[in-house]
């Protein structure tokens, strides 16, 4: 259940087709939590931008952030190589010709189209772009190919039950350094050297500041 409505309701493309008010509602009421000025970017959000500032300005590599969230918080605490491999709430994206326009306000079925508000046979057009169970992942050929790069992996908060996510960290080569940072032990604690178990605010600075160091 996903605040009081079964996944296939409000996450699926099904459930759009059959009751898109329902989800386009849903998704209302979360991208005006998102947008409250309380909900600000947390120690773990500015651990992650500072450190890849401060990697690229030493020269020590390639930075790549992969988020399934669908908030903004990483882009708003300043990480700039961000890939958000479930989609964008604050997103919307075109039926029929797909292209994404960014968004902050409320969505229905009678929303007219952006680019051609005064044609009626183009409202409703809109849906949130988002990644729904049922659907492909942003950018998996990406991830992948960045995952079999990489000398050092870190996973934070992730449930490792939900694939393709939970599989990325097979993809990387013998010599990563492999990291999960977690509340708990997951199903794939198994394939990571390390763990760590805590709030992903206050670890993932203090093993930042740990790289930074060395």
């Amino acid at each position: 259940m996903w605040e009081g409505h079964a996944v296939e309701e409000v996450a699926t493309p099904q459930g759009f087709a059959r009751n898109p008010d329902l989800v386009h509602e849903f998704y209302n009421q979360r991208r005006r939590a998102l947008l409250n000025p309380e909900i600000q970017p947390n120690a773990a959000h500015v651990a992650l931008a500072d450190f890849e500032r401060e990697h690229l300005e030493n020269g020590r590599g390639d930075f790549f952030l992969v988020t399934q969230n669908i908030d903004n918080l990483h882009q708003r605490a300043g990480s700039q190589n961000v890939l958000a491999m479930h989609g964008q709430l604050l997103q919307v994206r075109c039926l029929y010709s797909e292209e994404i326009f960014d968004w902050t306000g409320d969505l229905s079925v009678d929303t007219p189209h952006p680019e051609d508000p005064d044609n009626d046979s183009m409202r409703g057009c809109l849906r949130p772009n988002v990644v729904w169970f049922g659907e492909m992942p942003i950018g998996l050929t990406q991830i992948e190919k960045a995952a079999t790069k990489a000398d050092l992996f870190i996973a934070i908060g992730t449930s490792g039950v939900v694939y393709p996510a939970a599989g990325i960290v097979a993809q990387t080569p013998p010599h990563c350094r492999r990291i999960e940072v977690n509340l708990d032990d997951t199903p794939a604690s198994s394939a990571f050297d390390e763990t760590i178990r805590g709030a992903a605010s206050v670890e993932i600075p203090k093993l930042l500041n740990h790289f930074s160091a060395m």
